[in-house]
């Protein structure tokens, strides 16, 4: 198991109430156990993919399999997120659909604003109308209001005065105009003047006909003549032109289905005729027929006229809900008289009181029906764009309902679907049953007794309802809400659009889960979340729903959605204001999921001048006060990605940021202990400083550029991106999530530096960082790293084109092998001589340009290194940024110097082949600037690639879109091309072909032995693109090297090449100048007509002291593509999108990929256990029973067994991988490697093998490559690269050789490599990098290395002259060899440990001698065999049972067969000998198939069963087995 120090047991954020624990008194378990259920898996070590060893002891919950599931289950290594996406945000889910927006200011088709409201009563009190025949008795209330019971015109008066009042308990902020009895002008006049108030808002019409005949079937209300003698027909199209358009309308009246379907007619018509008119309708204007109406009945109904209840019984269900429901409750359950309705005691507004409960109540269920029947986008129209309409279309439900049992149907426009049989209507029923029931108590305080003596007054009874609604919503959380179902009734609802986000990506074939769920979708959310929403409102409730609401925004950006678009964000957003640290981590946790998904919510962030506050004030909080918020430092971290998504994009919060001082809070916490915190530090003080000039200036003051460099050395690989992407943005990159902002200017203006400071400081972030990453192994630093040197490329052009020239003489100088050349022509060291004696007697600055000069080649040269990454996003980025210093090499005057040579290809050397042992190594130690007396060599550790990589380059320039040029072994070569061609890179920047297509079609032309092998895998997110220099392809003019004459004339003057460099570098330091000019004025350009032409041939000017003449423009035809775009930031805000409270899929008991886990591990505890049983026997018997023949790729030189599965990984002599079911005899996969040609696969691991498998290939290149998904049976899509590094980056070329040999120790998580190099690397796989560097002391290449089986930090290697040496991996670099053994004479082929006694091993040699060893004996071997006399081809020992075998070398006499023993060491006796054919008709050619690998044929121990592999030459590999009796 991994070392416990590398894996730190870290909980997630505990929302608690203090430091403490939860108060008592609440209603659940709900805050006592949300500690246990929030647990964070620490995204830099083990991954989502299987149970992390760090978690709670509960984890698994009440399952009823937890007895049967080890607490500490393997690590699984290389399975992180950052692995399987290399910091490329995730494409969403299949089932994921486009947000409704939420915001009342949206522009969301249909969303009102209501201004003023018309309140139209026409009731002429004591005459009836003519059509309405009145029961007796009949209701008679208007307005709570008996018309009887006062004069008709005191009567109307108090009615009007009632409903104005009403509508203003709805909204108080509109201004409402009763209008009594009106007559047509008096209604025209109204109306207009309503409208003209208005202005583009809504006008509410509500229009109360009880004392008018019933509308019209052609769609005419009735109004007063002035004399109230006659009714006076208003048509609805006459009501449209006065009120015009938004508009909302109420009916209450007999057959006002009659108005609400003419006013549809009529809007329709009123459109059209706009369209016709317009041709659509005007801007800032609402479609008539998107008004809203409420009708209280169909065309065919008449009002209810009971007489126990109003008259308006539509207007008080819509004005008075409450009122009116208690009403119709008395009625249905008579105990209790209806005059007591009108003496519940409180207040609507007050919900401590039984009435202001109620309406809480009744508010809180109409919201949910609402939300639980209608569409989204319904709902966010109707109940989330007006407060007023809101409250309408909530209290219509309640209308529906009561209505509906006086057989009439209220209807509205747009027509909603029907609610009066909702269940939540009987919690309704029940929380106004327990109210009334404790009106007789309530009322009978007000009643003394007869003996004077007050009695003791009755206490109201809260209802309970809002605590059973949190209840019932966390068990919905509790059991199973976050799990995924299968599309139907009870899941998330769904727009089934076809696509989420155009190709999604380009579609990638396979999700990062181990088992794909495409089908499944969320669940259908739980009815509470609204009432949730409402119960923020309650002090006593507050922190029990804030924690529920978090648990369920944790479940993804769709449950964020779905709470921002029920309305939670104003009321999240005035908590801010709360004081109550018990509220802290909740609501830093509600904030980032909210951020992460709705990033536009910084401006309401920042209008809240508290709320930003809020959380600069917790980032600052000191160490020694952190004790008020539980598990502090992940709660800081949140606030740190909370503030810089304020300030990304948005100056006003970035400005805001620095007045919090939160730089300061964001530097101080750069080193703590928590790897999220030291990230969002680091990236929130990249987002701060983005295109802030100041904030850079106030940074570099503080020394940050250099606290950020030492973190490059971090464990977290995302601590490291992180502070890479702080670096690109303070040297200019973009952190925009625009992606058409690239940024630019490097570190900006630095007033308060001098020209000189300035350049050297840019040089040396760049440079620091460039030596601290280019070897890491995280392909996801390397691609930050390279979009830090695009930043320097792009401002500091001049100098990486003269570094480009340099390296180019240098190859010509290289190539031509000193023949030929004299010091006339060694142009480059008399160029950077001649420069450097510009400099006079100032030595300090002769000395320090040079240094200047040879950081830009060390960064170049890098360049170079990375253009040829195993990784392929990585190349594609190098290659963009290579090729664009190409161009303007192109561009440049070197190319019209008398003495140019880039029109002329270096001769080759008479000993130079394209592919050979010794030119096929991915880096020379020798470098040929060491031999120029000007420029120093390069730093130590990095080195000037040997440009031999004939085979790995990828096309530098391309001639057109459809036609690529491979990219060949040096410069001098594309140049070659070039002059035939005339090519340019291709104008399609999204053509991304144009890096790689060479490399993989000629990677798939060698491989013609195995048709069916497919191309080297790619990354499963490979979103690089390639973009070219070039904005339009040129036309060759002719055969000869004409580029740069068809773009310029050519100067009549010669230039000397340090002119050129001068001029170039001079140019590169005017735009530094031009960057610390103030920014009122422009770059000036000052042109002559009779001046000396300068060596750019392009725009001339003077430089800032009117005195030098410079060439300005170099590259003015280049496309402008850098510096590069980095995706990092969103894809770190992915992590507040993704669960973190619960268990990932894979963790919850019953999920599939749990079930399979599960599985696994039994099953591999049974493989173990049957094995370890056949181990105590099978020395004792023959190995030679036949188990299976398989027939694949010829020269099968590396097998590696899967100990679990029946997996055989096979490698050929070249670069393919084969992957056999050889139980099946079938072949799962088979796929090219991608080294180089003439190189060879020398080593194959597979690691995670308890929970799956990851196939390890290293080859002779240097290069470690992982791959995922070669088992069809689980993964059906193709194989997948997982990451890619060079394990070793200084290859040593020899006579003979072993490429790179690597050792895989699961339990520590360490890979170790060696090879054809000096030292041996041991790599973390947990931090990805290299953990040690140790110096074998030895010429020869280490041929094998074994790390000790148990806990021991020792190793041992053997080498090519016969060593053998033991590691101590503890011990300090120099001192790590604690051993040496010197007994072999020849060739070590393998060294193995002793399967049962520790610190014991066996190696065996060329000769075919084997030594049994104890590391602990300085001595010597303890025992020793002449196994195999006529020479050794391949030796394994078996990991589980005492016994080694091998296989005897073939020779030019000895080649048909080949001799196979099989040996016990316990007891020492040979178990099995027999010849096995090779398969060959004819001698071979060469013995060893590859120049790396001296054998022939190959074999190989199974881990765990008693089987082993033999390869032969003809592609015939025998899985033979012991017979156990």
């Amino acid at each position: 198991m991994y070392d416990q120090q590398h894996l730190s047991n870290r909980v997630g954020p505990k929302f608690t109430t203090g430091a403490g624990p939860w108060a008592g008194g609440s209603d659940s378990d709900t805050e006592k156990d949300f500690q246990r259920s929030r647990s964070r898996s620490r995204r830099s070590y083990p991954s989502k993919g299987y149970r992390e060893s760090a978690e709670p002891e509960d984890y698994r919950g009440s399952g009823s399999l937890e007895t049967s599931v080890d607490t500490a289950p393997p690590i699984s290594y290389w399975s992180a997120k950052r692995h399987f996406t290399c910091g490329n945000p995730t494409p969403l889910p299949p089932w994921s659909t486009k947000p409704i927006s939420w915001r009342h200011t949206s522009s969301l088709p249909g969303k009102l604003k209501t201004a003023n409201a018309a309140l139209v009563l026409c009731l002429n009190i004591d005459v009836d109308p003519p059509d309405v025949v009145k029961t007796t008795p009949c209701a008679a209330l208007e307005c709570w209001v008996d018309p009887r019971s006062m004069p008709s015109h005191k009567a109307l008066e108090a009615i009007g005065a009632n409903l104005k009042h009403q509508f203003e308990n709805l909204s108080l902020k509109i201004q409402y105009k009763p209008i009594l009895d009106p007559s047509f002008e008096d209604l025209r006049k109204a109306c207009q003047q309503l409208r003209k108030q208005a202005k583009d808002d809504a006008v509410l019409f509500h229009y109360n006909g009880h004392g008018v005949p019933k509308p019209t079937a052609s769609g005419e209300l009735w109004c007063f003549n002035r004399n109230y003698t006659q009714y006076i027909p208003v048509s609805l199209q006459e009501v449209q032109n006065w009120l015009g358009s938004p508009g909302v309308y109420i009916w209450d009246c007999s057959a006002a289905g009659h108005l609400l379907s003419n006013f549809n007619m009529f809007a329709h018509k009123r459109d059209e005729e706009l369209k016709r008119i317009h041709g659509k309708v005007p801007e800032g204007m609402l479609p008539f027929s998107q008004s809203l109406q409420l009708a209280a009945c169909a065309a065919n109904e008449i009002l209810p006229t009971c007489p126990d209840l109003p008259a308006d019984m539509f207007t008080s269900c819509l004005t008075s809900p409450i009122d009116i429901a208690i009403r119709h409750h008395m009625i249905n359950n008579p105990e209790i008289t209806l005059d007591a309705t009108t003496h519940i005691p409180g207040d609507l507004k007050d919900r401590r009181t039984p009435l202001g409960e109620l309406n809480w109540i009744f508010t809180a269920i109409t919201d949910t029906i609402a939300w639980t029947t209608f569409s989204p986008e319904i709902f966010a129209r109707l109940y989330r764009s007006d407060l007023l309409i809101a409250s309408l279309f909530r209290n219509f439900l309640l209308a529906e309902r009561l209505m509906k049992g006086y057989n009439c149907t209220p209807h509205t426009s747009p027509p909603l679907p029907p609610t009066n049989t909702h269940p939540l209507w009987a919690t309704w029923d029940l929380a106004l049953d327990a109210c009334v029931k404790q009106l007789p108590q309530l009322l009978g305080d007000n009643q003394h007794p007869q003996d004077g003596q007050k009695p003791t007054p009755y206490v109201y009874v809260p209802s309970r309802f809002f605590a059973d609604q949190l209840t019932a919503f966390e068990v919905w959380i509790s059991r199973g809400g976050s799990a995924l179902t299968r599309r139907g009734p009870l899941s998330l609802p769904s727009n089934d659009r076809p696509s989420i986000n155009g190709d999604t990506l380009n579609s990638p074939p396979d999700t990062w889960d181990n088992v794909k769920e495409h089908h499944l979708v969320p669940r259908k959310p739980p009815d509470q979340l609204p009432i949730v929403l409402q119960v923020l409102l309650s002090q006593p409730h507050r922190l029990r729903a804030l924690i529920l609401l978090s648990q369920f925004v944790d479940l993804g950006p769709w449950a964020v959605n779905l709470v921002l678009t029920i309305g939670i964000f104003p009321y999240i957003s005035k908590l801010l204001q709360a004081p109550g640290p018990d509220l802290r981590p909740v609501l830093i946790f509600i904030w980032a999921r909210i951020l992460a998904v709705d990033p536009s919510v910084q401006q309401d962030l920042f209008t809240n001048a508290q709320g930003y506050r809020y959380f600069s004030n917790i980032l600052a909080m000191k160490a020694d006060h952190t004790h008020v918020l539980p598990n502090s430092s992940e709660h800081q971290a949140m606030c740190s990605f909370i503030l810089s998504a304020l300030a990304r994009d948005f100056p006003k919060g970035q400005n805001a940021c620095w007045e919090e001082h939160v730089f300061e809070s964001c530097y101080d916490r750069l080193e703590e202990p928590d790897f999220l915190l030291r990230q969002w530090t680091a990236l929130c003080i990249g987002q701060m400083w983005d295109g802030f000039d100041r904030g850079k200036m106030h940074g570099v003051e503080r020394g940050t550029q250099d606290k950020l460099t030492s973190l490059l050395s971090d464990d977290s690989a995302e601590v490291r991106c992180a502070a890479l992407f702080a670096l690109g943005t303070f040297m200019g990159a973009s952190g925009s999530a625009d992606p058409s902002k690239r940024g630019g200017s490097g570190s900006g203006a630095m007033y308060d530096r001098d020209e000189r400071t300035h350049f050297r400081m840019e040089v040396a972030v760049v440079t620091g960082a460039t030596l601290v990453v280019k070897d890491d192994a995280s392909p996801m630093c390397r691609k930050e790293l390279l979009i830090l040197i695009s930043c320097l490329v792009k401002e500091w052009r001049g100098y990486f084109v003269v570094c480009a020239w340099l390296y180019w003489e240098e190859e010509r100088k290289r190539r031509g092998g000193g023949h030929g050349f004299t010091l006339e022509n060694d142009v480059s060291n008399q160029a950077v001589a001649e420069w450097l004696a510009n400099f006079g007697d100032d030595d300090m600055l002769r000395e320090e340009s040079r240094v200047l000069l040879s950081s830009f080649y060390t960064i170049f040269v890098v360049l170079l290194d990375l253009s040829v990454d195993p990784y392929h996003e990585v190349a594609t980025n190098a290659q963009t940024i290579v090729d664009y210093i190409m161009a303007l090499l192109l561009d440049s005057p070197f190319t019209r110097l008398e003495s140019t040579s880039l029109n002329v290809p270096p001769p080759s050397p008479a000993n130079y082949k394209p592919v050979s042992i010794q030119n096929a190594f991915p880096r020379s130690r020798r470098s040929s600037l060491q031999s120029s007396p000007s420029i120093p060599p390069v730093s130590p550790g990095t080195l000037r690639p040997s440009l031999s990589r004939a085979d790995t380059m990828t096309s530098t320039i391309t001639t057109s879109v459809s036609n690529t040029m491979k990219r060949t072994s040096s410069f001098a070569n594309t140049l070659k091309n070039l002059a035939g061609n005339i090519a340019f890179p291709t104008m399609d920047e999204g053509h991304k072909i144009s890096p790689t297509s060479s490399l993989y079609n000629y990677q798939q032309s060698r491989t013609v032995e195995a048709p069916d092998v497919s191309r080297p895998p790619s990354p499963v997110l490979n979103v690089a693109q390639y973009a070219s220099p070039y904005s339009h392809p040129q036309t060759p003019q002719n055969d000869s090297f004409s580029t740069t004459s068809t773009l310029y004339p050519q100067p009549t003057c010669d230039f000397l090449p340090s002119d050129v460099m001068v001029a170039l570098m001079e140019e590169d330091m005017e735009r530094l100048r031009a960057r610390k000019k103030p920014r009122r004025s422009n770059y000036q350009h000052h042109h002559f007509n009779n001046s000396t032409p300068s060596p750019s041939n392009s725009t001339f000017s003077v430089d800032s002291s009117n005195s030098v003449i410079l060439g300005l423009g170099t590259g003015m035809n280049i496309r402008d593509v850098l510096p590069l775009k980095s995706t990092f930031f969103d894809w770190c805000c992915e992590y507040f999108t993704e669960p973190q409270m619960r268990q990932t899929e894979a963790d919850e008991p019953g999920s599939i990929q749990y079930n399979y886990q599960l599985w696994r591990q039994q099953r591999n505890e049974q493989v173990d256990s049957e094995t370890r049983s056949q181990a105590d026997f099978a020395p004792q018997f023959s190995w030679d029973r036949s188990v299976v023949t398989l027939q694949g790729v010829a020269n099968p030189l590396t097998l590696a067994f899967h100990s679990y599965d029946q997996h055989l990984v096979v490698a050929n002599e070249s670069d393919v991988v084969t992957v056999w079911d050889w139980a099946h005899r079938k072949r799962l996969r088979s796929f090219s490697n991608g080294n180089p040609r003439g190189t060879s696969i020398t080593s194959v691991e597979i690691i995670n093998q308890d929970v799956g498998g990851i196939i390890t290939v290293g080859s002779a290149d240097g290069v470690v490559r992982l791959y995922r998904n070669y088992d069809t049976v689980l993964d059906p899509g193709p194989v997948q690269m997982v990451s890619s590094f060079r394990g070793l980056n200084e290859i040593v070329p020899m006579r003979q050789g072993t490429g790179l040999v690597m050792d895989w120790k699961q339990t520590s998580g360490i890979l170790l490599v060696g090879g054809d190099s000096r030292v041996i690397k041991a790599w973390d796989a947990q931090t990805e990098i290299q953990h040690l560097d140790l110096e074998t002391n030895s010429d020869s290449p280490v041929t094998s290395i074994v790390s000790d089986p148990g806990s021991s930090q020792t190793f041992v290697a053997g080498f090519g002259d016969g060593l053998v040496k033991v590691f101590d991996r503890r011990k300090e670099e120099d001192d790590a060899i604690i051993q040496t053994y010197s007994e072999h004479s020849s060739w070590i082929q393998n060294v193995r440990p002793h399967p049962t006694r520790p610190y014991q091993y066996l190696t065996a040699s060329l000769d075919g001698e084997v030594k049994l060893w104890d590391s602990r004996n300085p001595e010597g071997s303890i025992q020793t065999w002449n196994f195999m006399p006529s020479g050794l081809s391949a030796f394994d020992v078996h990991s589980n049972t005492e016994v080694f075998a091998g296989t005897s070398a073939l020779s030019t006499t000895s080649w048909k067969s080949q001799r196979l023993y099989v040996r016990s060491l316990h007891p020492d006796q040979s178990l099995t000998k027999t010849n096995i054919s090779t398969g060959l008709t004819i001698p071979p050619v060469r013995l060893h198939a590859s120049s790396y690998i001296p054998r022939a044929t190959s074999f190989a121990f199974h881990p765990t069963e008693m089987l082993f592999g033999v390869g032969e030459p003809d592609g015939t590999i025998r899985i033979t087995g012991c017979k156990l009796k």
